[in-house]
């Protein structure tokens, strides 16, 4: 695969790692440990590849993109990557900590986490494709 392919790569494992995501949260809510375990460890490997496949992208082979659209499409673009940057910076602890405690079996305290980590991490999936279209198929 050549670099310029990353790019689309990254919107897709960032697709993946909310439909993951959903997935488990949909399966937990049923009861239905098992699958919300596999369904989150999908969600972080997503999640994770994504990361690695970014960082190499941006500070191996292109550097910075830069949104060429103008008026309210660039104001709405810049709300949604200032959003979508804050959010992904906040989202690691959050993540590290949930998984901790899911892996430690507190569940009572890795519930509380979760309440939060879900919608941010959604967030921040969803966000990264919508950024991606902006950038590559407007």
């Amino acid at each position: 695969m050549d670099y310029t392919q990353l790019p689309h790569l990254n919107a897709l494992l960032n697709s993946l790692s909310a439909a993951f995501l959903v997935a488990g949260f949909l399966f937990i809510r049923r009861g239905r440990i098992s699958a919300h375990r596999a369904m989150m460890t999908g969600a972080l490997i997503s999640s994770t590849l994504f990361l690695i496949s970014y960082l190499i992208y941006h500070f191996v082979f292109h550097g910075l993109t830069r949104f060429t659209g103008q008026g309210l499409l660039r104001a709405t673009y810049l709300l949604i990557l200032f959003t979508h940057t804050v959010l992904a910076a906040v989202i690691l602890p959050f993540i590290l900590v949930t998984v901790t405690r899911a892996l430690h079996r507190d569940f009572t305290r890795h519930r509380r986490i979760a309440r939060w980590t879900f919608p941010m991490w959604l967030y921040v999936s969803i966000t990264g494709v919508i950024v991606y279209l902006m950038l590559y198929q407007l």
